[in-house]
């Protein structure tokens, strides 16, 4: 048997990317991601038919978004990283300018720590 679950569209062999399940008593249609098991009232669909899929006159269909797709990182994600690079990298600035001396009992090679991030002083210095 293959590993890999296929749409169950007659003559079709794609692999499958979403699940279709019917709701009979609200007259809809639900289309998600892939399920984790196949479930015998399903029906497993490929992209092409999942993406033309209609239901009959009076039912509704409901697509559920994937959140397993990779997102984009949005203008502010950039931005807020941006922000921690620069704010991790002024302790090692005043560290460098009052001598690099580091606290006590703290590892040699961290110059500054900033939450869960450290900065760490160069092996060759």
């Amino acid at each position: 048997m293959s590993p890999v679950r296929r749409c169950s569209r007659t003559a079709c062999g794609r692999p499958a990317v979403a699940t279709l399940t019917y709701v009979y008593a609200d007259s809809t249609a639900v289309l998600g991601p892939l399920a984790t098991y196949a479930e015998p009232h399903c029906y497993d669909l490929c992209a092409e038919h999942s993406e033309r899929l209609t239901a009959p006159r009076g039912w509704e269909v409901v697509r559920l978004a994937d959140g397993s797709a990779p997102s984009r990182p949005s203008g502010d994600d950039l931005e807020a990283l941006a922000n921690a690079v620069r704010e991790a990298a002024r302790p090692q600035e005043r560290a460098a300018q009052a001598g690099g001396g580091s606290a006590r009992g703290a590892d040699p090679m961290e110059v500054a720590r900033r939450g869960h991030l450290r900065v760490l002083r160069s092996p060759d210095s």
